[in-house]
C-alpha cells in the first residue's frame, strides 16, 4: 500500500476535479487501473468519505481558516480530505497531520504546507468547541446543499432527517438470486457455507450483513447472482410479466433491471441505452447469466432511429433523474447537482413519456421509475402526463406498497408509479 501522503495526494485530486464538476466514478476508474489493491481501496475510501461529508469540511475550514474559500482548489480539496482522514478513526491522528504537510510537498505546494500544518493541529485543539456551530450551518450539519435541505424538510417534514442521514450512510449490498440458475434457499446456505450472512428481503433478494467484493460471491462468474438493490428489485415484479410479451426497457443501463426482467418471464425484451459502451456492458453481463435481449444503442425519444412500429406490451422508463435516492452510492452527487437542475430533470422525464407512450401498446403497461426522492421528478410528472394524456390511466402497484421507497438501512430511494392505456 501506498503511503498515505501519496495517496492523499491522489484523492485530493480527484476531489478537486469532482468539485469542478467531473464524475467521481469516471475519475476513479481513470486512475485505479494504475494502483494496486491495497492502495486502490485506500484511495476509493478517501475521495467516497471527504464527498460523502458534504458541507463538514468545508464549514470547518471556514471556521478555522481566513484564506477559506480563496486557497487553492488542490490544497482546499487536501484539507478536506485529511479532515475526513482524521475523523475516520483509520489514522492516527499524529500521522495524518504529518502525511498531509509531505502531501503538500509531493503535489508541488511546499508553500502551503505551514497552513495546512496549522489548520489541522488548530481543529484537533478545538473540535469539540466547533461543533455547535457546524450544528448551526445546515449543510455542513446534514452534510447536503442547503437547498437539498430544505426540499427535502418540505416534501417529508415527519422523515426529511432520516432521509438526509440515510444519504451519507454506506449503502447495503444486496444480491439477486437468478431463478433461472438456481433457488434462493439453496444459494443463501452456498452463502453460509462461505461464511457471508444474509437474510431474505425479497422474493429473489438477499441481503448480505457486510459487502464483500463480487469475487467472493460463490457462482458470481456462472451467473447464479448478481448486486442489485432490494429497491430496484421492485421493478420487474410490478410489471406484470408474462410469457411471449414484448417488453421495452427504455433506458436500460446499467442492465440490472433488464436481466431481472429476463429472468422473471419468457419475454422478447429490448434494451435501450444512449450510451454505446454502456450498453456493451449490458449484453457482457446478460451473457454471464444466460440472457438474451435486443440490445441497442439509441435515445428513447427518437422513435424513429429504433422502433419497428410494432407495439410494446411492457415498458420500463427508468428515466434519467437527479439520483438524490442513491446518493450515498455515488456522493458526488451532492456537489455536483444544482437545484435548477430538478426542473430541467422534470422536464425531460415529461417529454420521455410523451414519447414513450406512442410505442405502448393498447391495454400495455409503462412502469415509470426514478432513483430520486424530490416529488417534482415523481409524482408531479406522472400526474401531469396523466391530467393531458388521453387514455392514460394510473394503477395501483400490485404489490400494494407505496410508490415512494426513502432511503434506509435495507435499500435505496425509488419512486414507482405503473401507467395504463386504456383501449
Amino acid at each position: 500500500m501506498a503511503p498515505l501522503a501519496e495517496t492523499l495526494v491522489a484523492a485530493a485530486a480527484l476531489v478537486a476535479r469532482v468539485a469542478a464538476g467531473r464524475s467521481l466514478s469516471r475519475e476513479l476508474e481513470r486512475v485505479e487501473q494504475q494502483a494496486a489493491g491495497g492502495s486502490r481501496a485506500a484511495l476509493a475510501d478517501l475521495c467516497y468519505g471527504t464527498l460523502r461529508r458534504y458541507g463538514r469540511s468545508q464549514g470547518i475550514v471556514a471556521a478555522l481558516s481566513r484564506r477559506a474559500g480563496a486557497a487553492e482548489p488542490l490544497v482546499e480539496a487536501l484539507l478536506w480530505c485529511s479532515l475526513y482522514a482524521l475523523e475516520s478513526g483509520r489514522y492516527a491522528e499524529y500521522t495524518v497531520v504529518d502525511q498531509a504537510a509531505r502531501a503538500c510537498v509531493l503535489m508541488q505546494r511546499a508553500g502551503a504546507k505551514s497552513y495546512v500544518n496549522a489548520l489541522l493541529r488548530n481543529f484537533l485543539r478545538v473540535r469539540a468547541g466547533l461543533e455547535a456551530r457546524l450544528g448551526a450551518d445546515p449543510a455542513a450539519h446534514y452534510r447536503h446543499p442547503a437547498w437539498w435541505v430544505e426540499r427535502v424538510r418540505a416534501a417529508y417534514p415527519a422523515d426529511w432527517e432520516q432521509v438526509l442521514a440515510a444519504g451519507n450512510t454506506h449503502p447495503p449490498m444486496c444480491l439477486r438470486v437468478n431463478a433461472r440458475r438456481t433457488a434462493l434457499e439453496i444459494y443463501a446456505r452456498r452463502l453460509a457455507a462461505e461464511g457471508l450472512g444474509a437474510k431474505r428481503i425479497g422474493p429473489v433478494a438477499l441481503l448480505l450483513e457486510r459487502p464483500v467484493p463480487v469475487e467472493r460471491l460463490p457462482g458470481f462468474a456462472q451467473g447464479e447472482v448478481s448486486v442489485q438493490d432490494a429497491g430496484a428489485q421492485r421493478a420487474a415484479g410490478l410489471l406484470d410479466l408474462r410469457s411471449g410479451q414484448r417488453v421495452l426497457d427504455a433506458c436500460a443501463a446499467p442492465g440490472g433491471k433488464s436481466a431481472h426482467i429476463l429472468e422473471t418471464a419468457d419475454v422478447a425484451l429490448t434494451a435501450l441505452d444512449v450510451d454505446a459502451a454502456r450498453c456493451a456492458g449490458i449484453t457482457r453481463d446478460q451473457a454471464r447469466l444466460g440472457l438474451k435481449a435486443q440490445v441497442r444503442a439509441a435515445d428513447c425519444t427518437e422513435l424513429e432511429s429504433w422502433w419497428d412500429g410494432v407495439a410494446f406490451d411492457r415498458i420500463l422508463a427508468d428515466v434519467p433523474c437527479s439520483a438524490s435516492g442513491v446518493v450515498r452510492r455515488h456522493p458526488d452527487i451532492k456537489w455536483l447537482r444544482r437545484s435548477s437542475d430538478i426542473d430541467a430533470f422534470a422536464v425531460r422525464q415529461g417529454r420521455i413519456l410523451d414519447m414513450l407512450w406512442r410505442a405502448l401498446a393498447a391495454g400495455g403497461k409503462l412502469l415509470y421509475v426514478t432513483c430520486s426522492v424530490f416529488p417534482e421528478e415523481n409524482g408531479a410528472v406522472v400526474d401531469a402526463f396523466a391530467a393531458r394524456t388521453p387514455g392514460a390511466r394510473r394503477a395501483p402497484l400490485p404489490d400494494g406498497a407505496a410508490a415512494q421507497l426513502l432511503p434506509g438501512p435495507e435499500h435505496d430511494g425509488f419512486f414507482f408509479a405503473l401507467l395504463e392505456k386504456l383501449a
